[in-house]
């Protein structure tokens, strides 16, 4: 018991020193102006939070970049976020610019320690020590860290996703609410909500789809009103979409961009784009994950539940456009899964579950100074790239273990019928 408390006690030590060196971009990153647009710390808090909120709060329409750019020193446009994320988020926009940023980084903190405990309870690790553990290792991570070095919203999206997931069976309510808050930024909770609705979640995928677009009405009925009637604002939303499609981070065809999806990864591994690339992986990575998620939750392996759960995961991540960050869904069936397969590492099925468990950790391991030497060694194309090779690998890895369980339970009756 001693050295359990000593080692709780000397983990969370190491996770505060890095908690605050993760944190101190917020206090420490210079008032946004026109000349600090290209300034990285806190970008996603200026650029999708601060700035977008004070634009619909002086009545414009926040989705439309050419009013953003001209209003705001912003440098990235506003992605289309749930509408409801503007009234979400606005206590952090009130105040001054430094002391949302400092509160808005805070709050992302505890999101992560709360997405901790729930790894550790997932896992069934002691909880204090369990969710030390894994608190420290995220913020001293690199998906961890940069959470909070360019204040992105994921900590919240992440517990809304895994929290979907785990109250699922027994709390379909707050499941429900769960993915109402994944569905924040769409390219999350369009697909999570799809696989949990394949999966036999169906009330769960429609109440939190349905409390999503309820929330998001109070928002969007202003803006219509005020902004011209539904064409004017649809034309907003395509003016969005156009912008983003041509941005250096967000093209699926950037060689520069760091997409971790099946297209974007395709597209910077071979050069090659093929037409409707990005619906085709889509679809192909959705629906042969519900179809295999499905049958692992069937398998009377109790163990294959935890592991729906994960491929669950990086499907959503690897189905359409998202960056090595948004990984952090996956962490607490990640951490469910690895306590899994050590009890069961001596089993040849679950070795593939432990590679594609490594290969999932790659984005996490992804450091400065692991990035300055592969840069080095391999230039900038690979260090963008590896990234999503890894994910999409943990995928494929994923759906051979899937694979491999169906064909065995297929085959089980008719081993049974001969012997």
């Amino acid at each position: 018991m001693k050295h359990r408390t000593a080692i709780t006690a000397l983990v969370a030590v190491v996770g505060a020193v890095n908690a605050w060196r993760a944190l101190r971009p917020s206090w420490q990153v210079p008032l946004p102006t026109p000349a600090t647009k290209p300034e990285e710390r806190m970008q996603d808090f200026r650029d999708a939070l601060y700035y977008p909120i004070r634009e619909f709060l002086a009545g414009g329409n926040p989705y439309d970049p050419a009013a953003m750019f001209a209003h705001w020193p912003v440098r990235q446009n506003f992605n289309l976020y749930q509408p409801y994320h503007l009234v979400l988020h606005l206590p952090f926009a009130l105040p001054g610019y430094r002391v949302g940023a400092v509160a808005f980084a805070l709050a992302s903190l505890v999101l992560l320690v709360a997405l901790a405990v729930l790894a550790a309870s997932r896992a069934r690790l002691p909880l204090v020590l369990g969710s030390v553990g894994v608190a420290a290792l995220l913020v001293v991570s690199q998906v961890g860290k940069a959470q909070l070095y360019v204040g992105q919203v994921n900590p919240l999206v992440a517990l809304g996703a895994a929290g979907a997931l785990a109250a699922r069976a027994r709390h379909p309510r707050w499941a429900a609410l769960a993915l109402a808050l994944a569905w924040l930024k769409p390219q999350f909770g369009f697909p999570l909500a799809l696989l949990l609705f394949a999966r036999g979640s169906r009330r769960v995928a429609l109440t939190g789809t349905g409390l999503a677009a309820a929330a998001s009405l109070v928002v969007v009925v202003p803006m219509v009103v005020r902004g011209g009637g539904v064409g004017a604002f649809l034309d907003v939303i395509a003016a969005n979409l156009a912008h983003a499609s041509h941005t250096s981070y967000g093209a699926v065809d950037s060689p520069t961009g760091q997409r971790v999806d099946v297209a974007a990864v395709l597209f910077r591994v071979t050069g090659w784009l093929p037409p409707a690339a990005e619906a085709l992986a889509l679809v192909g990575v959705l629906t042969a994950s519900a179809v295999l998620a499905r049958r692992l939750d069937r398998d009377a392996d109790p163990g294959t539940g935890a592991v729906a759960d994960l491929l669950t995961c990086v499907a959503v991540v690897v189905a359409v456009v998202h960056q090595p960050g948004d990984v952090l869904i996956a962490v607490p069936a990640m951490v469910a899964v690895v306590a899994l397969w050590w009890r069961r590492r001596g089993e040849r099925d679950w070795r593939v579950v432990g590679l594609a468990v490594a290969a999932l950790a790659v984005p996490f391991a992804h450091l400065h100074l692991v990035d300055t030497a592969i840069r080095a060694l391999f230039g900038g194309r690979v260090g963008v790239t590896v990234d999503g090779v890894a994910v999409v690998a943990a995928w494929v890895l994923l759906v051979v273990f899937a694979a491999g369980r169906v064909r065995a339970r297929r085959s089980e009756p008719v081993l049974s019928a001969r012997t």
